[in-house]
């Protein structure tokens, strides 16, 4: 049985504020650490329900965060960026069940850092429903028939969780308080929290069920600059959505994943570009 983890870091206990999600910053290592107890947390419980191999991937930021020294030496790790599939990069079709820990709510929602892949996206929709990392990693895991059986992060990922996929379990590890503040659990007791949740999810994978995929996909992002989405448009067959938007129709979640991360690089162009500008000044 093999089980597939994304482990991301704003949904971290203890991780309310961009000086530790954010490479270079002072509370980063200490982060870091936090990250990768939470990510071996999940490994562990794993296999206590008889996994026989775990993938687990480095989804957050440039994806080289956790500390593979500290991780169960039974787990393989995905590390490095960019990745083809991004935060879902090592998960397959014969996967039993996918694990999505320290996540947080999509841009425009209330919670700890919450954003959708890139702070550079104000808002991304799927046939007009608006989604985050959550819903789009999701989405991926249904098509390769792979369940969703945990979430963790704070209540509000948490909450989005339970409604968006049926039968999944959630730890929320902490209250967002705003989107730089939170109340948190103590990172062992977040620990011992996700390895329990996890050994349940695993060992009860085979009464999960996957929402449903659509054929195709309307996927329109909306970015904070026009200058971000002057430089999307560069996408072959996007088209322009007002000053701020991008559409596409892509026909699968790989195309869907794809698209979004062509963006994602894309608008980092522009904020570099502008920054460089700037600091002419």
């Amino acid at each position: 049985m093999r089980v597939f983890i994304s482990i991301d870091m704003e949904g971290v206990a203890g991780v309310a504020t961009l000086d530790q999600a954010v490479r270079g910053g002072t509370g980063y290592v200490h982060a870091q650490r936090l990250m990768t107890a939470e990510a071996d947390a999940a490994i562990r419980g794993a296999f206590d329900a008889g996994a026989d191999e775990v993938v687990v991937n480095d989804s957050h930021g440039s994806m080289d965060n956790l500390l593979h020294a500290e991780l169960d030496p039974r787990a393989q790790v995905v590390t490095g960026s960019p990745k083809p599939l991004a935060m879902m990069q090592g998960i397959t079709e014969g996967d039993a069940v996918a694990l999505l820990v320290g996540y947080h709510a999509a841009a425009g929602e209330q919670g700890v850092l919450a954003h959708s892949f890139s702070g550079a996206f104000r808002e991304i929709r799927v046939n007009g429903a608006p989604v985050g990392e959550l819903e789009v990693n999701a989405l991926h895991a249904a098509a390769l028939g792979v369940p969703v059986g945990l979430v963790t992060g704070d209540d509000l990922v948490c909450a989005a969780a339970a409604k968006a996929l049926p039968g999944v379990l959630t730890v929320p590890v902490k209250r967002a308080a705003g989107f730089h503040a939170a109340t948190s659990t103590h990172p062992s007791v977040a620990a011992e929290r996700i390895r329990s949740a996890a050994r349940d999810a695993v060992a009860g994978h085979a009464g999960l069920e996957c929402p449903p995929v659509p054929d195709d996909m309307r996927v329109e992002i909306e970015f904070t600059t026009p200058l971000a989405c002057d430089y999307a448009m560069y996408v072959p067959e996007a088209r322009r959505l007002g000053g701020l938007g991008l559409v596409r129709e892509v026909g699968s979640t790989e195309d869907l994943i794809r698209l979004i991360s062509a963006c994602l690089h894309l608008s980092a162009n522009a904020t570099r570009d502008t920054a460089a500008v700037v600091a002419r000044r």
